[in-house]
């Protein structure tokens, strides 16, 4: 079961909230089989190593990786920093003093001398502070990392996703392009048929509408490519630039799901892996400030030499001590402070609880739209067929003026949505995939 209660450990005064606790669905603890884990590099198993490439480039280039790459190397600084509080702290001094002296015969002389030391402070740290807060600079290290990957897993999504898109879009120029040749041949044929008398002036204005209609989808669809071209540039940290092309559509292959979903795969999410350390971070840095209430023992000491020119022998000094710092009264400061670390606490609670929720959700959402995106391809494969064969037996009718123009119209018209739709299906098809290993973790593994 996937609980907060066994990602954390809570202080004895201010439990995690009840209702932050999250249980992965009972219908997913099926058992995954070996041969249905993620490939780390899963977007290969599409077949195009067009895509490869630019997934490729997307993670050596893309600009919000390398952002939260700095975000990782500034939160390893500050767990460097926390645990260096944990060490003695040494350093040393070389002040200067000059005087004047008196001889046995009352002779005044012109003294300089100099007293080097080390100084060294030690905290005992008897209640855990200092050890929480760097356990906690260290979750959020970790934190800071699944930040990183989460980064990373939805730049290759969206780079895949976005590819996908992008052979969607030229299909469809193509298929507007194919069809606004087939209006010039009708258009041509009703301008003939009006010039001799065989038709009305009706058939051949609505031929005219037809081509025109048709003839402004291929601007349309252009327009759609060099945004989609330019959006996949810039995830590749690129300027605006023309996008390779590899496979067509139809020619892509989906990658296999995996046989199972049991309870403990979305465990595998670098999001999740960030909420929990996030939660443990909050965790710790509560410890930390329940811990000030406590005192505070350091240890000092120093170690030197006085050098002088009024002195035939250096002389040794040093000194070595203990302070105890307990708060008595402050206003109410620290526990404010506990107050609000408690808050913040419970806060990583629930938005780990809503990360969780958010897993699984999107999980069931990709799998249905695996499933029912290809059930709604096989259909729309069969409407395309039998739109093609109704318009190639509307227009022998036409020819043979056995029907209305009319009639090769809406047929011509039921082919294009027909195709248009097959082409969207077959593109949210292999988007859902993507999705699918997006949710899943896409072959991202906790460190």
């Amino acid at each position: 079961m996937l609980a907060l209660s066994g990602c954390v450990s809570a202080g004895p005064r201010a439990p995690v909230p009840e209702e932050a606790h999250v249980a992965a669905p009972a219908g997913w603890r099926t058992p995954l089989a070996a041969s249905g884990d993620i490939a780390p590099d899963w977007w290969r198993a599409f077949g195009d190593p067009v895509l490869a490439d630019l997934v490729a480039r997307a993670l050596a280039n893309n600009v919000d990786i390398a952002l939260a790459a700095t975000r990782v190397e500034e939160a390893r600084a500050a767990e460097a920093l926390a645990r260096a509080q944990l060490s003695p702290q040494i350093g040393g001094t070389l002040p200067e003093t000059q005087g004047q002296t008196l001889s046995p015969f009352g002779t005044p002389s012109q003294a300089v001398g100099f007293q080097p030391a080390l100084t060294a402070s030690y905290d005992l740290d008897l209640f855990g502070r200092l050890r929480q807060a760097s356990r906690a600079a260290r979750a959020q290290l970790l934190a800071s990392e699944g930040a990183h990957d989460t980064v990373r897993l939805a730049t290759i999504a969206s780079t895949a996703s976005g590819y996908v898109t992008l052979r969607a879009l030229d299909q469809r120029l193509a298929i507007a392009r194919d069809t606004l040749a087939a209006r010039a041949e009708a258009l041509r044929i009703a301008r003939r048929r009006f010039e001799a008398g065989y038709s009305s002036r009706l058939e051949y204005r609505q031929a005219q509408a037809e081509y025109a209609a048709t003839a402004q989808l291929v601007p349309a669809a252009e327009l759609a490519i060099a945004r989609q071209e330019n959006a996949l540039a810039l995830l590749t940290g690129d300027p605006p630039r023309a996008i390779p092309r590899g496979l067509p559509l139809d020619r892509l292959a989906a990658p296999a799901i995996p046989d199972g979903l049991p309870a403990d795969l979305l465990r595998r999410r670098p999001d999740l892996f960030q909420a929990e350390q996030a939660l443990v971070a909050a965790d710790r840095t509560l410890d930390s400030q329940r811990a000030a209430f406590l005192p505070n023992l350091s240890l000092t000491g120093s170690a030197g030499l006085v050098l002088s020119t009024a002195l035939a022998d250096p002389v040794g000094v040093f000194s070595l001590g203990a302070s105890v710092l307990a708060p008595i009264f402050d206003g109410g400061r620290l526990r404010a402070q506990a107050d609000a670390a408690t808050a913040r606490r419970d806060g990583a609670a629930f938005a780990y609880r809503r990360a969780a929720l958010v897993a699984f959700r999107e999980v069931d959402d990709a799998l249905a739209g695996v499933r029912r995106t290809g059930e709604q391809a096989q259909d729309l494969t069969q409407q395309a067929e039998a739109a093609r064969g109704a318009l190639a037996n509307a227009t022998s009718r036409y020819r043979a003026g056995y029907s209305s123009y009319l009639e090769q119209l809406d047929a011509q018209r039921s082919l294009l949505t027909a195709e248009l739709s097959l082409v969207q299906a077959e593109a949210d098809r292999l988007t859902s995939h993507v999705a699918l290993y997006q949710a899943m973790g896409g072959g991202w593994r906790r460190p």
